[in-house]
């Protein structure tokens, strides 16, 4: 009997993973406490690669199981405290409330944009074009609106596209039932340009998500430590425009020469087009919804539109906190859309929350940093340093440090330690400016090499879409990689070489 339930407990134990991936996990977890013993320091360092390793097989197991059981182990050993991760959570609430409502509300605009997009992608037939189009909007909306909200919306249109085919690739018709995350009924007639059809999001995405990187890096709305590093700065909305602009303007230029470069010789992941059986499949539902569009149908387009309007206006003046907005969004589409039924509401909260319950997770980890101070060493090195030779340094050390853990800890970690310099006296306000350039770009632009390194892209990441498209985390890695060195290479180059517009 008891081997019957030891047996069932193995096979339960984080479900379908390979059984490699759970005794690795096991692993872990016996290892940790003798590195506690051995040096605290070494075990903190080991529990930050431990959980990124667990982000990196996200598609063998969702990363919020067998990271919480680390998170978990990290303050049974003394490493963090439950008050610590409370408080890193409530520093980010206004990112949590965001996952919570923003996302749920871009549920609920899902009609608008997929006829928005659907004509868009069927119109412009350049591939070049396309993709440029996807990373410049969405590099402008995110230096006014959010990251994480422009991913949503890129996420929802990519996976109204990858529906409408699969159905079709399956065969059926458009207004049948149908479960796009197997591909057992999909017809051996369409499996290749299924691959070609994922290949081709997957370029769309990658080109999307590091446009809003792109326009995160350049206004104080763009990324949420923008906002901190303005306020400890005293930054107005066009003064952190021009601290920036001769480092992020150059950026925003040479990501977008990547991004058309990339298609057109077709290297690391990119190049990949719409095939004419798609778009022929595309387009025949673009005509069949267009033909049966009611005037109700008409309506909850346009009132999506108008609340769309809102949705941007409101982010874009920082009216209120976007969480608060996306709130204000969920009501206003569903109350004059006539989504009244709770189980009609609940579906838009299933991608969010799994998402924001691993965001909790990771704040224990980045708890474990900063109560173990894993980074200061490298504060102090660069300190020793001064002029450009520091600000570079704070640069590379800012993006290295975001790849590997989250650009907002690291930024809010670094701004407010070099605050205490400035107010000691160690430093000029002019350094102090300088310093504050480095720690934003450096945080913003490098950590596009990782999932990890962004709330959108690692939002992106455990998705789902992510395991429809087939983008697994080391395909994200290469598939950033041309932008992570053209783009840091240019920051760096801009940092030392362009002067300041302020």
């Amino acid at each position: 009997m008891a081997h019957t339930m030891a047996a069932a407990l193995r096979a339960n134990f984080l479900g379908n993973s390979p059984d490699w991936y759970k005794l690795t996990i096991i692993g872990f977890l016996i290892i940790n406490p003798f590195l506690v013993v051995l040096d605290p320091f070494v075990a903190g360092w080991a529990f930050v690669l431990e959980f990124i390793f667990t982000l990196a097989m996200a598609l063998k197991c969702y990363p919020l199981q067998p990271g919480g059981l680390l998170a978990i182990q990290a303050i049974l050993l003394g490493l963090t405290t439950p008050e610590h991760v409370f408080i890193e959570a409530e520093h980010q609430f206004p990112v949590i409330m965001l996952l919570m409502f923003m996302v749920a509300g871009i549920y609920f605009l899902r009609e608008m944009l997929l006829y928005t997009f659907t004509k868009i992608l069927l119109g412009v037939r350049s591939k070049v074009l396309l993709s440029l189009m996807f990373s410049f909007a969405a590099a402008f909306l995110s230096a006014f609106l959010d990251a994480l909200t422009v991913t949503a919306v890129i996420i929802t249109v990519a996976v109204g596209f990858y529906g409408v085919y699969h159905k079709v690739a399956s065969g059926k018709q458009f207004h049948h039932d149908h479960n796009h995350g197997t591909d057992d009924e999909v017809i051996e007639l369409h499996r290749e340009d299924l691959a070609q059809f994922r290949a081709f999001l997957r370029n769309l995405m990658m080109h999307g998500a590091v446009g809003t990187a792109l326009g995160g890096v350049t206004t104080l709305v763009g990324e949420p430590q923008n906002l901190l590093i303005a306020k400890i700065m005293s930054w107005e909305f066009v003064e952190f425009f021009m601290r920036m602009a001769h480092i992020s303007m150059p950026v925003l230029l040479v990501g977008l020469i990547t991004c058309a470069l990339l298609e057109v010789f077709k290297v690391f992941g990119y190049g990949a087009k719409l095939s004419d059986k798609v778009r022929e499949v595309l387009e025949s539902y673009d005509e069949e919804m267009t033909s049966k569009r009611t005037r109700k149908d008409s309506v909850v387009i346009v009132v999506q539109a108008v609340v769309a309007l809102l949705l941007v206006l409101a982010l874009a003046t920082h009216s209120a906190e976007p969480g608060i907005i996306g709130l204000m969004v969920i009501v206003l589409a569903t109350a004059f859309n006539g989504v009244v039924e709770e189980h009609r509401l609940g579906h838009a909260f299933e991608e969010a929350l799994p998402f924001t319950a691993l965001l909790v997770v990771f704040f224990g980890i980045v708890s474990v940093i900063a109560d173990l101070k894993l980074f200061s060493p490298i504060l102090e090195w660069v300190m020793a340093y001064d002029g450009k030779t520091q600000e570079a340094l704070f640069f590379v050390a800012n993006g290295l440090l975001s790849m590997i853990s989250d650009n907002v800890f690291v930024a809010t970690v670094y701004i407010n330690e070099v605050n205490q310099y400035y107010l000691a006296g160690d430093i000029t306000r002019e350094q102090f400016n300088q310093l504050a350039v480095a720690i934003n770009t450096g945080t913003n632009i490098p950590s596009v090499a990782t999932p990890n390194g962004q709330a959108a892209f690692l939002f992106l990441l455990t998705s789902a879409l992510a395991p429809l498209i087939r983008l697994s985390y080391s395909r994200m890695v290469v598939m950033a990689l041309p932008y992570t060195i053209t783009m840091s290479t240019a920051a760096l180059l801009a940092l030392w070489y362009m002067p300041s517009f302020i």
